[in-house]
């Protein structure tokens, strides 16, 4: 298996999942937010933005080659079903300081054609910055390798936005000092905006990516 980011495919997989992350209306924003009110429901708890509260998120990054009962690979990334989302609390094991309105993120790759997922990635998802912050695991001798990712459609971004990034996750600054870029591709945020769909992003220049 070769280390995450090293394909196309993958990059467009980790690409995708930042494209749903950042929208409240995708499959997983939709996921966190009955995740929530469950809890809320069972703690008799108010919740006002569930986003600010820590998260864990899993992306699968499937064999290209993989198929699926009654859906197509390309279905289900578009649909972001690759995503899953827990709250994170005391027996959460947390590799990371995550500063307030940051994300735990744990990326696993299928290791092969019909073969069960190895731990590729982990890192955070900064939601206000709709980037992400990963450290690749290299599969043959377990060293990592940092690398930034920002959402491919917002041309906005300015130009520091990666030292921003590194002093949010530094505790430096907090996220309310952040660009809040993220506005631009949340349909709960912005009516007019549509998400693009696997094919679309699969199709998109290099230069779309943040690898």
């Amino acid at each position: 298996m070769k280390i995450l980011g090293a394909t196309r495919f993958d990059q467009c997989v980790i690409t995708q999942a930042l494209i749903h992350l950042c929208n409240q209306q995708s499959y997983v924003g939709q996921e966190l937010r009955k995740l929530y009110q469950t809890w809320a429901d069972s703690s008799d708890t108010t919740v006002y933005n569930p986003w600010r509260e820590p998260h864990q998120f899993r992306i699968y990054v499937p064999h290209p080659d993989q198929e699926y009962d009654g859906l197509t690979l390309a279905e289900g990334l578009t649909k972001g079903y690759n995503l899953e989302v827990q709250r994170i609390d005391r027996t959460t094991a947390v590799p990371y300081k995550i500063p307030s309105g940051g994300h735990l993120v744990v990326v696993l790759k299928q290791k092969g054609l019909q073969q069960s997922f190895q731990l590729a990635a982990t890192g955070v998802f900064v939601r206000p910055l709709a980037a992400l912050m990963l450290d690749l695991i290299d599969p043959i001798d377990g060293t990592s390798q940092p690398i930034a990712v920002h959402h491919p459609i917002i041309r906005s971004y300015p130009s520091d936005w990666q030292q921003k990034l590194r002093q949010f996750l530094d505790g430096a600054i907090e996220a309310e000092a952040l660009p809040q870029v993220v506005g631009y591709v949340d349909q709960g945020m912005n009516g007019d905006y549509r998400p693009p769909a696997w094919h679309e992003v699969y199709q998109s220049k290099g230069s779309l990516f943040g690898f």
